[in-house]
């Protein structure tokens, strides 16, 4: 799927292409909510009590959320995310370093290499890695936990936006 596609129906009907159009939709979302945001807006944060929520920081959360997901817990990889115990919300925090459409086209390459990995594993594939409750779930789990984190931050990105410059879409 590219930004200029956006869509939930799916072109087959069995799990595997539900869920990946699924996930799909959410990430052409995160882009739709950003387009054409000024840099300044990008890095606005106009929730008091959110003093980290800004479009940027909530694309780069979510591209390393994915990496968290993917690559860690269901490959097994070593973390190198940018987080720290210290800060823990560093990957929100150092977004507004980088431009959005830099943030926007590293989290859609990933997004590329992440439909790969889910195309060529079985949905119930164990993960190498268990959570943080010790379970070891599968790939169907990540992906509907991804669709979840994804649309659940496109609420977010909504209201960001609508407060930035007045612009509201689905």
């Amino acid at each position: 799927m590219t930004s200029q596609t956006r869509t939930d129906m799916p072109g087959d009907w069995d799990e595997r292409s539900q869920l990946a159009t699924f996930l799909d939709y959410a990430r052409a979302t995160v882009r739709a909510k950003c387009e054409d945001a000024s840099a300044e807006d990008a890095r606005k944060a106009p929730l008091p009590g959110s003093p980290l929520m800004t479009l940027s920081g909530l694309i780069n959360h979510l591209r390393w959320v994915e990496y968290y997901w993917f690559q860690v817990v269901f490959l097994g990889e070593e973390d190198e995310g940018p987080w720290t115990d210290e800060d823990p919300d560093r990957e929100m925090r150092i977004a507004v370093d980088f431009p959005l459409a830099r943030l926007l086209d590293e989290y859609e390459e990933q997004s590329a290499r992440y439909r790969t990995l889910v195309a060529e594993h079985d949905l119930d594939t164990k993960a190498k890695r268990a959570g943080r409750d010790g379970t070891h779930v599968d790939l169907r789990w990540i992906v509907l936990h991804l669709v979840e984190e994804t649309a659940r931050h496109n609420g977010h990105l909504d209201i960001l936006r609508e407060l930035a410059d007045g612009r509201t879409g689905d």
